[in-house]
């Protein structure tokens, strides 16, 4: 229950991070995002009817096919993201009124405003949250086409950033909408790569036990010993292998280095780790 309250604050977390960027930063800029957030400017840059709106109404009808095509287990975080969304969307519109940031400066306030959104959805993602929109949209075609999430979604937004030169006359500003969507892109995948990056250990001491026995403790990782012999000495040593989160490398070092100064240590990244306590192994 814990777990699922803190998945749930930290998608309102992203789902704020998001607005700031959209409707501080991009809007006040005539920037197009990707998605029906993409869709909801194109629509206030037409005819001035407010983002929120729009971007409720779409969602609820994708999300209403979401439901009767994947069920409710994908769609609940969905529901609770779209209308925090949604509300803080009004928030932060009246809080900020009249400001704008960066007019002078349409690439400063591109980069910051994807950065926030592209922060925000990663955190939602990490939480295992979603945005709604293109994510529902890609979730279904994937469900009976074999054509990967990543691809359908870059091809609707790009289709909604390029049609927006329609309603804004100005090449310029589609250009900084794909900038936008690039730099949303990487900054997502920073967020949720480095809450799962892990790293190995390798530790020679004469002292592995103690440090073993401190690492099950804090930061709660296991140890394996491995019999190894040293080809130089030929003496017999044990080894100690230990995989944890990239976060908990300062702990394991502090630990090491309280217990047996002189340890040999070899510290390693791994592309991914499966099992228990680390990621679930996802195969179609």
């Amino acid at each position: 229950m814990l777990r699922e309250m803190k998945d749930y604050l930290m998608i309102a977390l992203g789902m704020i991070m998001y607005g700031i960027g959209w409707t501080v930063f991009l809007l006040p800029n005539d920037i197009t995002t990707g998605g029906v957030p993409g869709i909801a400017s194109i629509i206030f840059f037409a005819i001035g009817f407010p983002v929120q709106y729009t971007y409720f109404a779409i969602n609820f009808l994708l999300l209403l096919l979401s439901i009767r095509i994947l069920g409710w287990r994908f769609s609940i975080k969905t529901i609770f993201a779209v209308f925090t969304l949604t509300f803080f969307l009004s928030v932060i519109q009246k809080l900020t009124s009249g400001l704008v940031l960066l007019h002078d400066q349409p690439f400063m306030a591109c980069v910051i405003g994807a950065s926030f959104c592209g922060g925000g959805i990663g955190i939602a993602f990490s939480s295992n949250g979603s945005t709604g929109g293109t994510d529902i949209i890609a979730a279904i075609i994937n469900k009976y086409r074999d054509i990967t999430l990543g691809r359908v979604m870059l091809i609707c937004d790009l289709i909604i950033i390029s049609s927006s030169y329609i309603v804004l006359r100005d090449w310029e500003k589609v250009v900084y909408g794909y900038v936008t969507l690039y730099i949303c892109s990487f900054v997502l995948d920073q967020v949720v790569n480095s809450a799962r990056q892990s790293v190995q250990f390798f530790i020679i001491s004469d002292k592995y036990e103690d440090i073993a026995h401190h690492i099950n403790i804090y930061p709660h990782r296991g140890a394996t010993v491995i019999n190894a012999s040293g080809f130089y000495t030929g003496r017999e040593v044990k080894m100690l292998f230990i995989l944890a989160k990239k976060r908990e490398s300062p702990i394991i070092f502090r630990l090491i280095k309280d217990i047996d100064p002189n340890a040999f240590v070899s510290q390693s990244a791994v592309i991914g780790v499966y099992g228990e306590g680390f990621d679930k192994i996802k195969v179609k």
